[in-house]
């Protein structure tokens, strides 16, 4: 609706509610009729709007089911008391046409007001697109601008308000931190996908955005940030675990050591095994019985003693002529006329050895992948048809949970970790019942 800009200093903005169906001409005919006289001479209408203290009448009518509702705007140049006065004598029109009427002053509206928010939303804008092309660095302007602008980039996630950066919600990767402050020096380094927890007591909204994203917790290096950390584990899928610096806070940090600690994190499940906090972490699915581990316990040291009395009785066959590469050959081809399968095993792991690489098999053994240890759960929970998989690391709880999950039967590792729920279901071997010392 096109307003006049050069006399209007308010608009007022009036809601109608007619029985029947009105038109237009109706309800500007009805305002100038029935205002006509009641406001006495220096607030006629007419001679208000003759003299230009007054814009032009708009209307916006719409008809349904035979009632008619609109929105009238009138422009006014008028102080603030005479056009308050305008605004309550149109509440005082009880008819438009041969209709029933009902006008409501909704809000008068300060254009001079309005007019300034614009100038100072589109000078920000143009500021920024200033800062974006001008190649100065190192004045206090800049930089003061610079940190306003990523500063204002902060926004409430989730129904508990936790303040992140605005990309929480695209980005497949978030970094959970514990306050305000931290999430605001992460912007300052150009990280915008943080999220805070806002202290111990970790938010169902992070507990669930861990079920789909990968989480790296970047917590202090200091007594707050070590509990912080023990119940984000004991609550939510952590993937990767970032400290701050010995005694220093991640608010503190600078660019170069927000960054250095980042690439410097570790998975999850290498800190819980270093800190022993295995029997204390969170468990996405834990639904098999507390007995079923130690019969799979149970079953596993029986191979191993296999290997072991032949390892013991073979130098005791050729006492002297024995050398010392005797032993650890005859161990190695044990296993070859025993499961073809577990041989096929073997010569993997050997050939993947100190490559920190994982290969997942499919179910005729082809290799379907070849990835990082690093990023092997997160490949696992992509690939379906993953039956087995080889990998030159730690057998961990979450690598047998995703396997168990997708309904894989067979996990080689290098060594076993610390396991509390070993899924009945998978078959899991390590060096040592491969290639036997």
């Amino acid at each position: 609706m096109n307003i006049d800009p050069t006399t209007t200093k308010y608009l007022i903005q009036a809601r109608l509610e007619a029985e029947g169906i009105v038109e237009k001409p109706d309800i500007v005919g009805a305002v100038f009729g029935q205002t006509e006289g009641l406001l006495g001479e220096e607030l006629d209408l007419r001679d208000l709007q003759k003299s230009g203290r007054i814009g032009r009448i708009e209307v916006e009518v719409q008809s349904k089911k035979g009632r008619t509702e609109g929105l009238i705007l009138i422009p006014s140049s008028l102080d603030q008391v005479e056009t308050s006065i305008l605004a309550a004598a149109l509440e005082t029109i009880d008819r438009v046409g041969p209709c029933k009427a009902t006008i409501r002053a909704e809000k008068v509206e300060d254009v001079r007001v309005t007019k300034r928010n614009k100038i100072i939303e589109r000078a920000r804008q143009i500021l920024s697109a200033m800062l974006e092309e001008s190649k100065v660095s190192g004045t206090d302007l800049l930089d003061e601008v610079r940190v306003s602008v990523q500063v204002s980039e902060i926004v409430s996630f989730g129904p508990e308000r936790l303040p992140s950066g605005p990309n929480v919600t695209d980005s497949d990767a978030i970094i959970v931190v514990e306050g305000r402050q931290d999430v605001l020096n992460l912007l300052r380094s150009g990280i915008k996908n943080a999220v805070s927890v806002e202290g111990t007591n970790v938010p169902k909204t992070v507990q669930e955005l861990s079920k789909e994203k990968v989480v790296t917790a970047f917590v202090d290096g200091d007594r707050g940030g070590d509990l912080i950390l023990r119940e984000l584990l004991q609550v939510a899928e952590v993937d990767f675990i970032a400290r701050a610096p010995r005694g220093r806070e991640v608010e503190e940090l600078t660019q170069k050591q927000i960054m250095k600690a980042l690439r410097n994190k570790i998975p999850a499940d290498q800190y819980v095994e270093m800190s022993g906090l295995s029997g204390q972490v969170y468990r996405p699915e834990e639904e098999r019985p507390e007995h079923a581990p130690r019969e799979e316990r149970g079953q596993r040291p029986e191979p191993r003693a296999e290997v072991r009395q032949e390892d013991r009785s073979l130098p005791a066959e050729p006492p002297a002529t024995a050398t010392p590469r005797a032993p650890s050959v005859a161990p190695a081809s044990a296993p070859k006329p025993m499961n073809p399968q577990l041989e096929k095993y073997r010569d993997m792991l050997l050939e993947i050895g100190g490559s920190s690489k994982a290969r997942i098999l499919t179910e005729d053994d082809s290799v379907a992948a070849e990835v990082p240890v690093r990023s092997l759960v997160e490949t696992l929970r992509t690939n379906r048809q993953a039956r087995a998989v080889v990998f030159d690391g730690i057998i961990t709880q979450r690598i047998l949970d995703v396997a168990s999950e997708i309904g894989m039967k067979s996990v080689v590792g290098m060594k076993m970790g610390t396991i509390s729920n070993q899924p009945p279901a998978v078959d899991v071997y390590t060096k040592i019942d491969l290639i036997p010392a």
